[in-house]
């Protein structure tokens, strides 16, 4: 395997090949990255032969901030003919682990949607000639290996495969969501993807339940608050802004106008704690740990705002403060995860909560 191929949302790959870097080391594979701003790829070429099934294998893509998608890619197809892209294509799978599916994708920017209707016309006669090579199995398998064929453009394409333990099961790593009418603002759909990604299915009827109370730090108008009301949670609602009238008017919300690292609950039965206030990553690190690390919730979603330069290294410096605040509270084991969201910009959204 040459190395190992990454998604990120344009304008991330810096960051993303900063972290890549580290976190292979720490698995004691070292390679180098290779980026194009605003491209929304990183490759990270391994120096060790076994290097990138490694990572493929053993580098968590929940672990990763920055990356929305990975896989170990076998080589970079150039300057392919037009007559016959497939050949190469299909030489360079030609020693693939039998595969479960095939993915053929592009970048998530205006360079990559140019190319998206030539990706899906490919797709059908390279699944067949993969087929028929015995590559993909006849009917898609979810338990297999995943083919990759990620066009950069019409004439060049790295080929590689996932691991299904270790891959994101979305077309280009991107959980898609409708934004509902009747929400207050379009910052709705981080909560929601948010909930999505780092509460498993199985336990949304307990953890994401009716009936159970939330607050809300920084909630006007109530992109958030929205997303826990139509899961019939009750909201206090803090903020010095106007609330959505609709969703005071479905009596699950309690308007606190209240500076929100001052707020204190009326009552010690508050299971969610979230937020969205612009606000420096570090305090409001602070503010969401002290809740957790002193059980006045029981789990805690939150943004966290970056700065434009060194942005990998001011979560470092927030998560830090988390852990440590945790440890001056005696308040034990913790899970933390931390994730650039699909609908996230500038920010990243962090799930904590105590270990049970």
């Amino acid at each position: 395997m040459a190395g190992l191929a990454l998604y990120c949302r344009t304008g991330f790959e810096k960051d993303l090949a900063n972290e890549v870097i580290e976190k292979s080391a720490a698995l004691e594979v070292f390679g180098y990255p290779e980026l194009k701003t605003n491209s929304g790829l990183v490759l990270f070429h391994c120096y060790q032969a076994e290097g990138a099934q490694t990572l493929a294998k053993s580098l968590a893509l929940t672990s990763l901030i920055f990356a929305r998608q990975l896989f170990a890619f076998t080589e970079r197809c150039e300057q392919l003919d037009t007559s016959d892209r497939i050949g190469p294509i299909l030489q360079a799978c030609i020693e693939f682990p039998e595969c479960g599916e095939l993915r053929v994708e592009h970048a998530d920017s205006t360079d990559g949607r140019e190319i998206s209707k030539f990706c899906r016309k490919i797709s059908v006669p390279l699944r067949q000639t993969l087929r028929g090579k015995g590559i993909l199995t006849p009917l898609e398998h979810n338990k297999l290996p995943v083919c990759h064929v990620y066009f950069e453009d019409s004439t060049t394409a790295l080929v590689g495969y996932s691991y299904p333990q270790n891959n994101s099961p979305h077309p280009l790593g991107i959980l898609r969501l409708k934004f509902p009418n009747e929400a207050p603002s379009r910052s709705t759909l981080k909560l929601d993807e948010a909930f999505q990604l780092f509460i498993p299915k199985k336990e949304h009827g307990k953890r994401l339940s009716g009936g159970l109370h939330a607050v809300d730090l920084g909630a006007c108008p109530g992109g958030w608050t929205y997303q826990l009301v139509k899961r019939g949670m009750f909201v206090e609602a803090v903020d010095n802004g106007a609330m959505d009238e609709a969703l005071m008017a479905t009596g699950q919300v309690r308007y606190c106008p209240e500076d929100g690292f001052k707020f204190q609950p009326r009552k010690n039965n508050v299971y969610w704690l979230v937020c969205d206030m612009i606000e420096q990553p570090q305090r409001v690190a602070k503010l969401m740990a002290t809740w957790v690390a002193t059980k006045r919730c029981q789990e805690s979603m939150f943004n966290l705002k970056l700065p434009m330069k060194k942005r990998y290294e001011s979560i470092k410096e927030a998560l830090a403060i988390i852990d440590q605040c945790i440890d001056q509270h005696h308040a034990g084991p913790y899970d933390l995860s931390v994730k650039h969201l699909y609908h996230d910009r500038e920010e990243v959204t962090v799930h904590l909560r105590l270990k049970a």
